[in-house]
């Protein structure tokens, strides 16, 4: 509507000068078409030239720690650009504490972080700040987008100048001590004494040959060197594989919503004891009927202690959503034969019902070894084979 109004404004101005003969009038035309023109030249492309930059570091953080963010916004063609406007969409949850430069944004739980700059040619400016990591969770900075136009505003253009980039904010880590289990063996299971399973692929040593021996478990180097026989030690692994199964649900009836403080309280929970059970030898895997953020069902994660896997299931800790797809209860029973016989289910709920006890005394029934965790209000009843802590609702944590 401007450009036409300034198009018109030129053309009649012409006319004018044309028909009245009026020197002044023809060079204000001219001087409206030369604008005109040298508006177009210099915002055409000039979004493309823009590079916008966001640097965050580190990308990964536990809840309560920072993160150091730098903004470039760099012009890398030689014309400047008059008028930038950035918008960038962050999460209040990494939000900086000082509110400059942000604005509020239309959707709930984030905002937008705004710069409205000028930039000269092959020139940048860089901002920094300083992101608190509120609460767990996988967040999503941006995407960014820009608005440039002309010094008169005839000509505008628009687009996405940065992609979203995804940030892991774990859950805050406590002790097992912390939480109030104070058991020396607070997963019900130990290192076998008696090796009634071993592992061929992990040798821990070799000793002397004793009669009974497997003849290919002999270290023949070994013996080359001692000039007597000895026999490969390896790695025990009976009761190592740990599995936490995790109910999201804190209410019997899923769909009437959720407590953000128990179910903070549970991911806590299952955090601090995933990190002790690793530390402690254990092969861990993970399961729960709650759902990872955006992608909206259930997961498990097979047992492992393999370099990074700690850091997998704190991951997926950190993006527990609320959103529950079925019952705990059918769903501890239906994925229970999917898990190695043999591995101990630790399970952490916020509820006992008497569905999750009859699941629990089932899985008993055939063979498994179990053991509850839990945050409800009452203690559990007693449950014949299965050790049971509770944590009452004082230790909980605050979201």
């Amino acid at each position: 509507m401007v450009r036409r109004l300034w198009i018109r404004s030129a053309l009649l101005l012409a006319l004018l000068g044309y028909v009245l003969a009026s020197r002044q009038l023809l060079l204000l035309a001219g001087l409206l078409a030369v604008s005109y023109g040298a508006a177009g030249a210099l915002n055409r492309g000039s979004l493309a030239s823009i590079r916008y930059t966001r640097r965050v570091r580190p990308r990964r953080a536990f809840a309560g720690e920072t993160l150091a963010c730098q903004i470039q916004v760099e012009n890398r063609r030689r014309l400047p650009v008059i008028w930038l406007s950035t918008a960038d969409r962050w999460p209040d949850a990494l939000a900086p504490d000082s509110d400059r430069d942000l604005a509020p944004s239309h959707i709930l739980g984030q905002s937008e972080l705004t710069l409205s700059l000028s930039l000269r040619g092959r020139s940048r400016l860089r901002r920094e700040y300083v992101l608190p990591a509120r609460r767990r969770g996988i967040h999503i900075l941006g995407p960014a987008a820009a608005k440039s136009t002309d010094p008169f505003a005839l000509f505008r253009e628009g687009g996405d100048v940065a992609p979203g980039e995804r940030i892991v904010v774990y859950p805050p880590l406590r002790t097992v001590e912390e939480l109030g289990v104070r058991s020396e063996d607070p997963f019900g299971t130990r290192r076998a004494r008696r090796r009634l399973f071993h592992d061929p692929g992990q040798a821990m040593g070799v000793r002397a040959y004793a009669a009974g021996d497997n003849f290919k478990d002999i270290h023949w180097p070994a013996t080359a060197r001692t000039g007597a026989l000895q026999t490969r030690v390896y790695q025990p692994i009976a009761g190592q594989d740990l599995v936490v199964c995790l109910n999201a649900a804190t209410y019997e009836r899923h769909w009437e919503g959720y407590d953000p403080v128990r179910t903070e309280a549970l991911v806590e929970t299952a955090a601090a004891l995933i990190v002790r059970a690793l530390e402690d030898g254990h092969r861990v895997g993970l399961i729960s009927n709650g759902s990872i953020a955006r992608s909206g069902r259930p997961f498990r994660i097979p047992p492992s202690r393999a370099p990074g896997h700690m850091s997998l299931l704190l991951e997926c800790l950190a993006g527990l959503t609320p959103i529950v797809k079925a019952p705990f209860a059918a769903y501890l029973l239906a994925e229970a034969p999917s898990l190695a016989y043999g591995s101990t289910l630790l399970v952490i709920t916020g509820l006992t019902t008497p569905s999750i006890l009859e699941a629990l005394v089932q899985l008993r029934a055939r063979g498994r070894r179990a053991r509850l965790v839990s945050l409800a209000d009452d203690p559990p009843p007693y449950l014949a084979g299965i050790p049971t802590t509770h944590l009452p609702p004082a230790a909980e944590v605050s979201a």
